[in-house]
């Protein structure tokens, strides 16, 4: 086993497709695996993804798509690996978070919650992980919450998909770690980003939740990049069906 960590951390040669690339943790992901030499391919649905790749050189991929959609999950996977040849890494990072108390959850927006946020790492993790037994493994991450693992107000369709996503996880991982490909799950608290911090979680209803926490503060995007970075690094190639949780000591009260 190498234990230099440079070497443990080194990604040249890798190709990491993120979903959910263009901005927030997604983008930070993108900019650390680049920095460790990664070759990227970014997916998002916000056309700010093309901005993104190009800021991090011309080799890297960037494609619009929703992760919803099988045949756009299908045609980026492909195609990508035609250009680059594999995909060693796969982030599901894409998600949403609309809240509505329980007697108030629509259809609409259990459904749409469900698509983006269960769905989408589904199609991406099948597609992708179909081109790693090809060859011969690889590593995958999605993106849960700690909402996965405690009750939170007002989200009644985001704690369901996020533990679905756990769920997945460990099935992932119990038939393909056989083949050598690892699938973990990180479980984040509130993150400082637009969808985050920033959005429902701002004012005094972010305040009143910080004092919850133990380390008394939100998670940074670049954290959980961090996170990411290890789980799929070499590092980490005994951690298998994991749920490596950053909420500050949240769930641990």
């Amino acid at each position: 086993m190498e234990y230099s960590f440079d070497k443990a951390f080194d990604l040249n040669g890798e190709v990491v497709l993120i979903t959910g690339g263009a901005a927030g943790i997604g983008k930070c992901m993108a900019e650390l695996f680049a920095e460790r030499g990664a070759t990227l391919v970014l997916v998002d649905r916000n056309e700010e993804v093309y901005v993104t790749a190009r800021a991090l050189g011309s080799q890297h991929l960037a494609w619009v798509g929703d992760v919803a959609d099988e045949a756009s999950v299908q045609s980026i996977v492909a195609d990508s690996v035609d250009r680059l040849g594999r995909i060693d890494i796969l982030l599901n990072n894409a998600g949403v978070g609309p809240l509505a108390k329980a007697e108030e959850t629509s259809a609409e927006l259990w459904d749409i919650t469900m698509a983006v946020n269960l769905r989408g790492p589904f199609l991406y993790a099948r597609e992708v992980g179909k081109q790693m037994i090809k060859q011969g493994g690889g590593r995958i991450v999605n993106m849960a919450s700690q909402a996965a693992l405690v009750a939170l107000d007002g989200h009644l369709a985001y704690c369901a998909s996020k533990a679905g996503v756990l769920g997945m996880t460990r099935v992932l991982a119990m038939e393909w770690g056989p083949l050598g490909i690892g699938v973990n799950a990180i479980s984040p608290t509130v993150v400082e980003t637009k969808m985050g911090a920033q959005g429902s979680w701002s004012g005094e209803v972010g305040e009143a939740f910080k004092k919850k926490i133990p380390t008394g503060r939100f998670a940074q995007p670049e954290e959980i990049a961090l996170a990411a970075l290890y789980l799929t690094s070499g590092a980490a190639g005994m951690i298998n069906g994991a749920n490596l949780v950053v909420d500050g000591g949240y769930t641990a009260t």
